[in-house]
């Protein structure tokens, strides 16, 4: 019997993976193996990373969101085949990404990192229609990627209208 079904705890996760770079960044440097709240970590790092970045143009920006996109979806899939299930809680790249994809042109500041960081939450849990569809239907690297890209374009749009807005 495979130990590795698709809602394995993350502490089954075997901690040798984290010497092969590709799992190291898969699950989150690590964060990913934090045994209740593996996504949320997974999007702290997301935060930090965001707040280390230096300001960039805006095309920088989204090339390194869809270079961090693209790699993903082999990091992800490498990781998910390693561990024989669909969506590993420990992969979290996937939420570094969405994450990012929430801050696009959103002010460096406390507050708007914040209310990114919960907008982006409350999409990637909750997953309303068409993340939830993106979440079962679509597989792999790709589909492992694909439900966080929707949350975090669905986060950046609320974003944009409390901008807007304010």
């Amino acid at each position: 019997m495979n130990q590795f079904k698709d809602k394995c705890s993350t502490t089954q996760v075997p901690l040798k993976l984290l010497l092969n770079p590709v799992h190291f960044l898969s699950l989150g440097f690590g964060s990913g193996l934090t045994p209740r709240i593996p996504g949320t970590m997974g999007t702290l790092i997301g935060v930090l990373l965001f707040i280390l970045l230096p300001e960039l143009d805006w095309k920088i920006y989204i090339g390194i969101v869809l270079l961090a996109f693209i790699v993903g979806i082999f990091l992800c899939g490498h990781t998910a085949r390693a561990l024989n299930t669909h969506d590993h809680p420990g992969i979290v790249w996937d939420e570094i990404v969405g994450y990012f994809i929430t801050m696009f042109m959103v002010p460096k500041s406390g507050l708007w990192i914040l209310i990114g960081f919960v907008l982006f939450r409350i999409f990637d849990i909750l997953k309303p229609w068409p993340i939830s569809l993106a979440d079962k239907k679509v597989h792999g690297g790709f589909g492992i990627m694909l439900d966080d890209y929707i949350a975090g374009f669905f986060a950046l749009i609320v974003i944009h209208i409390m901008l807007y807005l304010l």
